[in-house]
């Protein structure tokens, strides 16, 4: 039984799948999830569509749907006796549901560490209670799970072997009206909701002032697959003729690795960037109650996924008040115009990537899950 709760664990949990068939070709897979999960030929109960926001304000909304869907799911796991639970991040319901799955005598094998070394620390209790394995994709938390005596395991980051360029940049940006030789930014505003309504106005209102400075830049969105076109429409119409942004739906590793710089949401996509060593401006915004409430419990200085595996700030980070049209613009037209400072910041992602593990992640978080559902079954099985 698998559950995961964003695009980015849907990434994840779809090749996990993968690798688990390639191993046992007759495993049942079921659970909740989204479309990667499912083209792998998982059984959803559910998806997450509905349910997958940033905040504690938020959060509220979407309570009485999730309460809902963990209860079918720990009636279904009651039924069909998973050999092993995977959750994958997605902590707020993830946690609730492997605390029922608990009681039913499910192991789980947690895959993803949730952020609890930026903030809420304290759940690493639930997880020394409920977890029987971690699997953690970035090297940093292999030591904070050991410390605490959970058995975990570094497998490395999946996207890896997942953020691959499908296209050479200029046919890519060719085949989309755009100009190869020109300077080309990539926009990733997020991959929920809520996050949209926080980050596209600040992108929009920073594209002229791009503009302005750099009169022939061009742009490219990456569109989530789980995103409606018209959750983009301010984007699109953020210019005229060929200087309007152009959409792109389900192809964000090109959209990256065709862009000089890119603008990203902080989140999944910065890693995705990294990989490509592909400079970036970082952005993230919550509702103003929702950051006030939520500020006290940070436990970090930084909150880009490669500056905290860099153990410096490598790449620019605008957050909260931070974001806004003027800062966005200045660092995207630095990193677009200064040569020295874009290799410099192309030569640090280099050594991001290098700590984040060898190909494989997916098979070897695969193995480690077949350990412990096997380990579960009766040896007359």
């Amino acid at each position: 039984m698998i559950s995961c709760g964003e695009a980015s664990g849907d990434l994840y949990a779809g090749a996990l799948a993968t690798e688990l068939r390639r191993r046992v070709p007759g495993v049942e897979i079921f659970g909740f999830g989204g479309p990667r999960l499912k083209a792998a030929g998982g059984d959803l109960l559910g998806e997450f569509s509905r349910f997958s926001v940033t905040g504690l304000t938020e959060a509220l909304r979407v309570l009485p749907r999730s309460f809902a869907m963990l209860r079918r799911l720990i009636d279904v796991a009651r039924d069909r006796r998973p050999d092993v639970f995977v959750p994958i991040d997605f902590p707020d319901f993830n946690f609730r549901l492997m605390a029922g799955l608990r009681q039913l005598g499910i192991p789980t094998v947690y895959y993803v560490s949730p952020q609890l070394w930026a903030w809420r620390p304290g759940r690493i209790e639930s997880i020394k209670t409920a977890v029987d394995r971690m699997l953690v994709i970035f090297p940093f938390e292999e030591a904070i799970y050991r410390e605490a005596g959970v058995d975990v395991r570094f497998v490395g980051h999946p996207l890896v072997d997942l953020a691959k360029a499908g296209q050479p940049r200029s046919s890519f940006l060719r085949d989309r009206g755009l100009v190869p030789d020109a300077p080309t930014v990539a926009l990733l505003p997020g991959s929920r909701r809520n996050e949209l309504e926080h980050t596209v106005p600040r992108m929009v209102a920073a594209l002229p002032l791009i503009r302005a400075q750099v009169p022939d830049v061009q742009f490219m969105v990456a569109c989530a697959p789980n995103i409606e076109d018209w959750q983009f429409a301010p984007l699109m119409t953020a210019g005229e003729g060929l200087n309007r942004p152009v959409l792109v739906h389900d192809r964000a590793d090109d959209v990256i690795a065709s862009a000089d710089v890119a603008i990203t949401a902080s989140g999944t996509a910065t890693v995705q960037c990294a990989l490509h060593e592909r400079p970036m401006v970082v952005v993230y915004r919550l509702s103003p109650l929702t950051y006030r409430l939520g500020k006290p419990f940070v436990k970090v200085d930084t909150y880009a996924m490669p500056n905290l595996v860099a153990g410096s700030r490598i790449v620019p980070e605008l957050i909260q008040d931070d974001f806004t049209p003027e800062r966005v613009a200045a660092e995207t037209v630095t990193l677009l115009t200064d040569r020295r400072r874009h290799a410099q910041t192309r030569e640090a992602l280099r050594r991001v990537r290098e700590q984040l593990g060898a190909s494989g992640a997916s098979g070897r978080a695969a193995d480690a899950v077949l350990e412990v559902a096997r380990g579960a079954k009766p040896a007359s099985e």
